[in-house]
């Protein structure tokens, strides 16, 4: 099999939108440091995103959105008609230096990861993207572009027909949904924390039939989540006869995360990757939704370390520590962080009982992926 690739960029280095927004933290420039520091990176497996040109970005966006955020970026400011119009310069899609060329980088590593998997196979790995609210004509939910979609329609394009698209963020994937709606060549599994923003993907959102929305209770737990993959989620998208899966791999849905109230640890994503790296030749990873730098880093790493079979120390050496010791976090919890968020990647797992409601919730989408296959 193909050797695994890192797509990464040096533009999300110092690049925030803003000292108060969720995103002022570091996120994809700590994964890179930090799997070069456990030797997992060497420069054979890491390739530099480009950006994406307009044109290709107008394969889902409009031109006149795509012309509005880079004359926003310019101006480094917005009009009252562009915000509400596009919902550019808002508390959630601020104007910051880079609101142009940082989402598309993170397209372009997308599209390049595409490129990868679809022409050589194998796998490739895009933490900066996973933007995955974004609309054809407007910013949502921090994201200005929506990677995932541009990579689908990618991989199509290719002549990758069946593409199965898994979203494991805290929140549910809105713009993809809608992108995809009632196409039953791409199939759509989401789990996502209910009554959760966008408050979309209820249990009853089929998307037209190729949906699959899983709404999670808040304390989520290690055990649940395991049911829920090995019961719904794999026999779906192995029902779907995938030529490519594109999974989301965001890191807000962990005990740690400000903006979930979902307690899973980081183990319970790497056994998602494990897992859809065994069903399909061809696997394309995207980061996602995550607001605790030190989790985000542990997290994201250990994709890599997972998908490159690397092995995890219980002990990170001390060029790794000195990695996560270097972050900085502005809120309370930042400030008398515990020892582990330091020391080591993998947290400790966190079972717990599976309630009998989500069990009739998993039930029901086993039901639907039984009648429809």
């Amino acid at each position: 099999m193909p050797a695994a690739v890192f797509i990464g960029s040096e533009i999300y280095r110092g690049s925030t939108y803003g000292r108060v927004h969720p995103l002022a933290i570091p996120r994809v420039p700590t994964v890179i440091d930090l799997s070069r520091a456990m030797g997992w990176l060497p420069d054979e497996m890491y390739r530099t995103s480009p950006r994406a040109r307009p044109a290709a970005l107008h394969a889902f966006h409009t031109t006149e959105y795509t012309a509005a955020l880079q004359q926003a970026e310019r101006e480094q400011s917005v009009d009252t008609a562009t915000r509400d119009r596009h919902g550019l310069g808002t508390l959630s899609n601020p104007v910051f230096p880079e609101m142009f060329r940082r989402p598309a980088t993170a397209a372009g590593g997308s599209l390049l990861a595409a490129e990868i998997v679809a022409t050589r196979g194998g796998v490739a790995y895009n933490p900066g993207g996973g933007t995955h609210h974004g609309l054809p004509d407007r910013a949502s939910g921090f994201c200005y572009f929506n990677d995932p979609v541009l990579a689908i329609l990618a991989l199509q394009g290719f002549g990758l027909t069946r593409i199965a698209y898994v979203d494991i963020d805290a929140h549910h994937c809105d713009g993809v949904e809608a992108a995809f709606a009632g196409n039953d060549t791409v199939l759509l599994f989401s789990t996502h924390e209910e009554n959760r923003w966008p408050f979309t993907g209820a249990l009853s959102d089929t998307a037209g039939g190729n949906a699959y929305n899983l709404p999670l209770p808040r304390g989520l737990n290690d055990t649940e989540f395991e049911f829920i993959l090995n019961e719904a989620l794999l026999p779906a998208v192995a029902a779907h006869r995938p030529d490519a899966i594109v999974l989301q791999c965001g890191a807000d849905a962990v005990e740690e995360d400000p903006l979930s109230r979902l307690t899973l640890s980081n183990g319970a994503h790497w056994q998602v990757v494990r897992a859809l790296q065994d069903l399909c030749p061809r696997l394309l990873v995207l980061g996602g939704g995550g607001y605790n730098p030190w989790s985000v880093a542990r997290l994201w790493t250990g994709v890599w370390a997972t998908l490159t079979g690397a092995d995890i120390p219980d002990r990170l050496p001390p060029e790794g520590e000195a990695v996560l010791r270097a972050l900085t976090w502005r809120r309370s919890a930042g400030r008398n962080p515990p020892d582990h968020w330091f020391t080591t990647l993998r947290d400790a797992p966190r079972p717990g009982p599976i309630r009998p409601a989500l069990r009739d919730r998993v039930a029901h989408l086993r039901a639907r992926c039984l009648a429809v296959h």
